[in-house]
């Protein structure tokens, strides 16, 4: 099956020189949660604006179902439902009416009973005939997000959606995402809370400097990069590392009651008993021990800070 998005050597370089994204290969499946990861600064929303057409592009292609964005941007930009990460709303419309006006502006026909569910769906029904201007920045947030689902999009770009938002709002946010995976929609996310990558995200890609630095299905890239932590808590504290430790992977922690060692938890040999061998021979004595699994982010982490 053709992917849903298909980039080939998309690049945006603005006249002053600044190369915003360099020469980015990268396809996002039919029906897949894809979390775009990145610093800032790292090309993230300039790569969601060359898929959306918000941004024009210096060279490359991009497609979207078929659809080139470029020679054929109005069927492209009719199956894409953006969230920026700007709050663009008519502050004086209604609830009710800007949603159903987004819809409008794509040719789709009025649909009451959809528009109802899914303001139901962001909280919004009771809000429906408020003014904007009346509305928390949570809930703003909310009609951005329903105004983006307004046409019924086969794809949706999701920039960093729940930023400062309100922990009903990302729960709600979450839920919905996952109801449109199940109904076959793309979504593309980027966010700064890596925990919810982890926790909705198909495969994940990572981005700095204007380039993809790894694209990779989420467990496989934690069973490949991920690490485990052992942790000592220390009978008695010590000072500093015996020099007969030099060459391990360990950090001293809170005060050197603690004795922490990462070692690679698919490898043949992980250290860990040689490691607690050694450590009775020094006379370096634990009351307990406790093992860790990197996280998504920890793994974030290090990709960019190798990429720096």
């Amino acid at each position: 099956m053709p992917p849903m998005i298909s980039i080939t050597a998309a690049t945006k370089r603005y006249d002053s020189g600044l190369i915003a994204l360099d020469s980015v290969d990268l396809e996002i499946a039919r029906g897949e949660i894809f979390a775009l990861l990145g610093p800032n600064g790292a090309g993230k929303t300039t790569l969601i604006g060359l898929v959306c057409g918000t941004v024009s592009m210096t060279s490359g292609s991009i497609f979207v179902n078929g659809h080139d964005v470029v020679r054929d941007y109005r069927a492209a930009r009719a199956i894409v439902g953006l969230v920026p990460q700007e709050i663009a709303l008519d502050i004086f419309s209604t609830v009710h009416n800007s949603v159903s006006f987004s819809r409008r502006l794509f040719g789709r026909p009025a649909d009451p009973d959809y528009i109802e569910q899914l303001l139901r769906d962001l909280s919004l029904w009771d809000k429906r005939d408020s003014r904007i201007v009346e509305l928390s920045g949570g809930m703003k947030r909310r009609v951005m997000i329903a105004k983006a689902l307004s046409h019924e999009p086969d794809v949706l770009f999701l920039d960093e959606p729940t930023a400062g938002v309100d922990v009903n709002l990302r729960r709600d946010m979450w839920g919905l995402v996952r109801r449109l995976r199940a109904e076959g929609v793309t979504v593309i996310l980027t966010t700064h809370y890596i925990e919810e990558a982890e926790e909705m995200a198909d495969r994940v890609g990572v981005i700095n400097h204007g380039r993809i630095v790894l694209v990779e299905e989420k467990t496989a890239l934690m069973r490949k990069l991920g690490k485990r932590r052992l942790t000592l808590a220390l009978h008695e504290p010590l000072p500093a590392l015996p020099k007969e430790l030099a060459g391990w992977p360990l950090e001293l922690e809170d005060g050197g009651r603690r004795l922490s060692y990462r070692f690679d938890a698919a490898a043949e040999d992980t250290g860990v008993p040689t490691l607690l061998r050694r450590l009775g021979e020094l006379g370096v004595d634990f009351t307990d021990l406790d093992t860790t699994t990197s996280t998504l982010e920890d793994i974030f982490v290090d990709l960019v800070g190798r990429a720096a």
